[in-house]
């Protein structure tokens, strides 16, 4: 999430843990200001707010954005709903195995009959910043520039690092997701251990203008190796794919097949073009491997597809729990619930109120399940 400020229009990343309290508390009143009065136009008083969020997101972070909400804006109520649970509503299905492959990383969790089974969670820094990353170091070693002055230069001598937002369209523009056997000769040569691995034909190279000046010539081999960083299986044999089946692994028996024939992958990265066919591809593949072919005795997999684009299926999703006025009314953390106990709970915590709330004889528990009406006709 970005905020802008007041004295310069960089963006301020806020979802950090080292950003001070009080710092964080002026960006999102500021950035919440202006989706309400210069976006939205509503008056923040009447419309109950819903957070999609990640089940990792920082305490701290949700805490200072429930009181910019309730103490600075005065909305009636809030709810933190996980990003994996609200997707599925998009679909109409109560249990899936979702992967959230997105920025920071890739998610996967488990939802079984609407319940997040959070003890069977899995996570890897494998996302859109790995490939960032991946992707502006083979630029800055691999591509040349043409410029106004001479022709093929080295990048580094026109420009010393390639910022993000440019890394990313270049991304999106050139990059995709080979097949397996393509990939796995891909990685063999990138590593060649023996010296005999040979690399397939790379696709052609691609010109991509930088400024009305500058044009960068993008070489073919790193429009499909750099993606490969998510299905490279590392020490501990871990990947994107890997994920999938190890969490499936975790869960309880009984549940797995039904988890397995139900897939949901959502996040930016998954947008990546061959993403999908290449994940299905991979986990066949791996499935039958000594690690998994005991513990899974399901072969059958399918990836459902929602009806929205992968990074927006989450919020969709939110959009329709929110319509759902009578179990977003029971579901809502309200105004007055939150002045009384200055603590939000946890989605699983929503339906059992605090045990001293339940036990302390002679106080009336804080309106939790209070309905809060829109006044706008």
């Amino acid at each position: 999430m970005h905020c802008y400020g007041h004295s310069a229009n960089q963006p301020v990343r806020v979802v950090q843990y080292n950003i001070n309290t009080e710092e964080l508390y002026s960006y999102l009143k500021e950035f919440i200001h202006m989706l309400y009065f210069r976006h939205l136009l509503v008056n923040p008083r009447d419309r109950r707010v819903v957070i999609i969020e990640s089940v990792l997101c920082p305490s701290h972070f949700r805490d200072t954005l429930t009181r910019v909400l309730f103490k600075h804006f005065e909305v009636p109520s809030v709810l933190f709903a996980p990003s994996h649970l609200m997707s599925l509503l998009t679909l109409g299905i109560n249990s899936a195995m979702v992967l959230d492959c997105g920025y920071t990383e890739s998610l996967v969790l488990p939802i079984y009959e609407g319940i997040p089974i959070l003890s069977c969670w899995g996570s890897l820094p494998l996302g859109g910043k790995a490939i960032h990353k991946e992707l502006e170091y083979q630029l800055l070693e691999q591509c040349t520039v043409d410029t106004g002055l001479a022709k093929g230069q080295s990048l580094p001598s026109v420009m010393g690092s390639v910022p993000e937002d440019i890394v990313e369209d270049i991304k999106v523009r050139t990059c995709f997701v080979s097949d397996l056997q393509r990939g796995l000769k891909i990685q063999a040569a990138k590593f060649n251990i023996d010296g005999t691995a040979e690399r397939p034909s790379p696709p052609p190279d691609v010109d991509y203008p930088l400024d009305g000046e500058k044009i960068l010539h993008v070489v073919g081999p790193i429009r499909d190796s750099v993606v490969e960083i998510l299905f490279e299986q590392d020490n501990e044999e871990t990947s994107v794919a890997t994920l999938i089946l190890d969490s499936l692994v975790q869960c309880p028996i009984d549940t797995r097949k039904q988890l397995a024939e139900n897939l949901v992958v959502i996040g930016g990265t998954a947008m990546l073009p061959g993403f999908l066919h290449r994940l299905m591809a991979e986990i066949r593949y791996l499935v039958e491997k000594p690690k998994y072919k005991e513990a899974l005795a399901t072969k059958t997999f399918r990836i459902h597809t929602p009806p929205a684009k992968p990074n927006c299926v989450a919020w969709l999703g939110g959009a329709i729990f929110g319509a759902l006025q009578d179990i977003l009314g029971s579901r809502s953390v309200s105004k007055e619930y939150y002045s009384q106990t200055g603590r939000i709970p946890d989605w699983c915590c929503l339906n059992n109120p605090p045990l001293e709330m339940m036990f302390d004889v002679g106080k009336a528990p804080p309106p939790l399940m209070k309905r809060a009406f829109s006044t706008e006709k």
